[in-house]
């Protein structure tokens, strides 16, 4: 969480513009890095600016699976900010919980590093790139690693991983820092001592009873949170469906219409065509017509010239 906070801080600050190159690369997808690098990195010595130039220049193309965890947290920061909660309810709860205690928060850690990883293979999927199943294998390693691992937990919330993390040990019971564990005794304490030890052995049982149920409710509501989000992409994908149906239908509307269309053209043309022709044909005819009469009209003036002469 902190992690997130300082970098938003250097966004808004000084050299944001640097920050949000960088942002901006690591969600990249890895074949187009470095082609992408290179022009953030030219803009920037254009603009004078050689440091940051030098910053983009230096930056390590990302694994597929540490840029899929990049994409993650850069495309769901709600769900992000969550998961690491849970991871810092867990690493608290995990120090003194029993074998029971384990075992089900175990379960639901299993439960939400899945729905997460899967979540991270449809963002990348959308991208245009389909995680195989090593690369997926590794996103998993490194949700585990988030949850697990403080260090590994700062080092996703920025946002900038280039490979993949690998816890170095899972969850542990009894990991308590050596601060915290109740010091020795060498030999038997008064009466009041132990009463003293019974009430910090109940005390220790509360808080332990406490982190337990934090860890619960964080693990629930992270759980709660991936269902919604479920049932809401299930929805998207449904009215995706639809959409992409409708498509084709109209799709074979227009192709329908086009080809309706190509037929009426050539129809007119043909048409056009025989209009053509007809209008020919009426001024040939109308030609001849009037060739006849007059024709006609000279041959019927001789005839009354000739009637009028012989009488």
């Amino acid at each position: 969480m902190g992690e997130l906070n300082a970098r938003k801080n250097r966004q808004d600050g000084a050299g944001g513009e640097v920050e949000t190159a960088l942002d901006d690369l690591y969600t990249t997808p890895p074949s187009d890095f470095v082609a992408r690098r290179e022009t953030l990195a030219a803009a920037a010595k254009a603009d004078g600016r050689a440091e940051d130039a030098r910053r983009i220049h230096a930056a390590r193309r990302p694994t597929l699976a540490a840029w899929a965890a990049n994409l993650l947290l850069r495309s769901r920061p709600e769900e992000s900010r969550q998961f690491l909660e849970l991871g810092q309810a867990l690493r608290e709860a995990y120090r003194t919980l029993d074998a029971d205690g384990l075992r089900d928060l175990s379960a639901q850690r299993r439960r939400i590093v899945s729905a997460l990883s899967r979540r991270a293979a449809q963002l990348a999927h959308e991208a245009g790139h389909r995680l195989s199943d090593p690369v997926q294998q590794d996103l998993e390693a490194t949700l585990r690693a988030v949850l697990a691992d403080h260090d590994a937990a700062d080092e996703w919330a920025g946002g900038r991983l280039a490979t993949a993390l690998t816890p170095a040990s899972d969850f542990r019971p009894g990991t308590t820092p050596p601060a915290e564990r109740p010091p020795a005794r060498s030999r038997p304490a008064p009466a009041t001592g132990e009463r003293a030890a019974k009430d910090e052995l109940a005390e220790r049982r509360r808080a332990r009873r406490e982190r337990l149920a934090s860890a619960r409710e964080a693990a629930e509501a992270a759980e709660r949170h991936l269902n919604e989000e479920r049932a809401r992409q299930a929805e998207a994908d449904v009215g995706l469906r639809r959409a992409r149906e409708r498509t084709e239908q109209a799709r074979e509307r227009m192709s329908a219409a086009e080809e309706h269309l190509r037929g009426t053209r050539e129809e007119y043309r043909r048409a056009e065509k025989d209009q053509r022709e007809a209008e020919r044909h009426s001024r040939s005819a109308a030609e001849v017509l009037a060739q006849a009469e007059r024709e006609a009209h000279e041959r019927a003036q001789c005839v009354r010239r000739m009637a009028t002469d012989t009488e």
